[in-house]
């Protein structure tokens, strides 16, 4: 019996396959939560291309303050208008591609069918989770040649087999200035220092205090948050599991979030949530938030070297919480994935292959507060862990 390939389906029926799996694909990604296609939303998502006189490209676009301070009374407003400033974002774009291969014919139908959900949900993971990793990586400012982890990943010597070699990996920027941030308790009292990883010490961990500063700091940079109900500005604070470990064990962390929830055994704090709100910032543990936890231990001749833990000594595991506002990072997602069902070895082996074409970018932009381009919605607040 022949095996059942996507040629011989419907145009529509395969759409229908491909929008299943996407669907599927953005439940399963972390990042898509916070994904939408205003200029309200933490990650813009670009979802058609713009033509223009270089081509065809994925573009969103930040608009400054305006600066003047307007025409008084009954002065001649015409002829002293002020322009706005638009600051256009491209975004490169690839595909990234994965594919199931199962050995030996398969029995029956049901058996293709059976193949085709647990690929589906396979290959869902695989994309989303790669998504996932590269957006923090993005919006971190860490080469795509590292694993969130802080590990390098091993290179491989075939091109195109590496994540760094998606078009959109040079745009990957290390933070600006004014928005790099750490940690420092070395005077008793935590504060937000210019941003250092060899300066980071063991005992620079998150607190409370920080989180309050960090809030601070984002509106005297005029970082913009998002709007929500009743028009209150919230921000979206990224942490690693042991940064949120760090917070719950900290005395006024506890009494914040105890005091704004809900009372009872159904507060986020004792129903084990992985978020929660905090002086209007939704606090957020994920996993790929980067970290130096695989990073080798090394010494002072490893300091800020790449792949290496922090610290003067390059012996301090660290984590980099994102403190984000709207349009901290840019989603290009174009299209439906494609999908191809084959067979080989005269149709007894069957794969299934899904590629999507997406790019990333973390938004920069010409800031009237510090003079220079800043990072546009996040700052990076390096701590130990």
């Amino acid at each position: 019996m022949a095996l059942t390939n996507f040629a011989s389906l419907t145009s529509n029926q395969l759409t229908a396959w491909s929008r299943d799996f996407w669907k599927v694909a953005r439940n399963m990604s972390f990042i898509n939560q916070f994904a939408g296609t205003g200029q309200n939303a933490m990650v813009q998502r670009v979802t058609e291309l713009t033509k223009n006189d270089k081509g065809t490209k994925a573009v969103i676009t930040l608009l400054a303050d305006m600066t003047g301070d307007g025409i008084t009374g009954d002065n001649t407003l015409e002829g002293n208008e002020e322009a706005l400033r638009s600051f256009d974002i491209t975004v490169e774009l690839d595909q990234l591609r994965f594919a199931n291969r199962i050995a030996g014919r398969l029995a029956d139908q049901k058996s293709v069918v059976n193949f085709r959900e647990q690929s589906r949900d396979a290959l869902a993971y695989a994309m989303s989770d790669r998504i996932d990793q590269l957006a923090f990586l993005t919006l971190s400012g860490v080469a795509y040649t590292h694993k969130t982890n802080g590990a390098l990943r091993n290179a491989s010597p075939t091109a195109g087999h590496d994540l760094v070699d998606l078009e959109f990996a040079s745009d990957v920027s290390a933070p600006t200035g004014a928005r790099h941030r750490r940690v420092d308790v070395s005077g008793g009292t935590s504060t937000l220092e210019a941003g250092d990883t060899t300066a980071v010490a063991a005992t620079d961990k998150i607190a409370y205090r920080d989180i309050v500063n960090l809030k601070a700091y984002a509106k005297d940079n005029y970082i913009r948050g998002m709007r929500a109900a009743g028009n209150q500005e919230v921000y979206h604070l990224f942490v690693t599991p042991s940064q949120m470990a760090d917070l719950k064990l900290d005395s006024d962390f506890l009494a914040n979030v105890r005091n704004a929830g809900i009372r009872g055994p159904n507060n986020e704090l004792f129903a084990g949530s992985s978020s929660l709100m905090v002086d209007g910032v939704m606090v957020h543990e994920f996993r790929h938030v980067f970290d130096t936890s695989g990073a080798t231990t090394g010494t002072s001749s490893n300091a800020g070297a790449a792949g290496y833990k922090w610290g003067a000594n390059a012996d301090v595991t660290g984590g980099r919480a994102l403190f984000c506002g709207a349009q901290s990072l840019a989603m290009a997602d174009i299209g439906l994935p494609e999908i191809v069902e084959d067979t080989f070895d005269y149709e007894n082996q069957a794969g299934i292959s899904i590629g999507k074409i997406f790019g990333l970018r973390k938004p920069k932009y010409n800031s009237d507060h510090s003079g220079s381009v800043q990072d546009f919605g996040v700052i990076a607040l390096d701590t130990a862990q």
